[in-house]
């Protein structure tokens, strides 16, 4: 399998949807428009020339200094050929609703409410949305970049002993 027959077929069937395409890594990444991407990832894995079975990893990103400063990333493998790809899709932060894809792949589930859990992106159709690893009460989502690496009034750390 080559990047160039995945991108004419993905270009073919989605066409504006797609809103890149980068091959300068080791894998091919894509990004695709919000509203397409449960169609694109269920394309990936249902057409039999490109069968990628296996959702390897999903997680959830934040740029924050970005139009769409969230984001979903979605690793998939063709067991078969070897053959990797990453799928990103991005939301703003008043309407982080992305598709669930649990319903393609079970492994999506945990994985789902890990990124809802940490990032607060809401996957619209899952079964069971709530937080996996934080309390339930919990009224904010750690990993988005909207709070200070560390507290500025610690008396008790010494930069020096951190390299700073």
């Amino acid at each position: 399998m080559e990047n160039a027959m995945v991108i004419d077929k993905l270009y073919k069937a989605f066409g504006q949807d797609i809103l890149k395409m980068d091959t300068g890594s080791d894998i091919l990444s894509v990004t695709v428009a919000q509203p397409v991407i449960h169609e694109v990832i269920r394309f990936l894995k249902e057409d039999p020339q490109l069968g990628f079975q296996m959702l390897t990893d999903l997680c959830g990103i934040h740029y924050p200094d970005r139009g769409l400063p969230l984001g979903v990333i979605y690793h998939l493998h063709n067991l078969t050929e070897n053959f990797r790809i990453r799928i990103k899709t991005f939301v703003t932060t008043a309407d982080p609703a992305v598709p669930t894809v649990s319903g393609l792949f079970s492994s999506a589930n945990w994985m789902e409410r890990e990124t809802f859990d940490f990032y607060g992106i809401l996957f619209t159709g899952h079964p069971n949305l709530k937080r996996i690893l934080n309390v339930e009460y919990m009224d904010f989502f750690p990993l988005r970049k909207e709070y200070p690496l560390e507290d500025p009034t610690r008396e008790d750390k010494d930069d020096r002993y951190f390299g700073r």
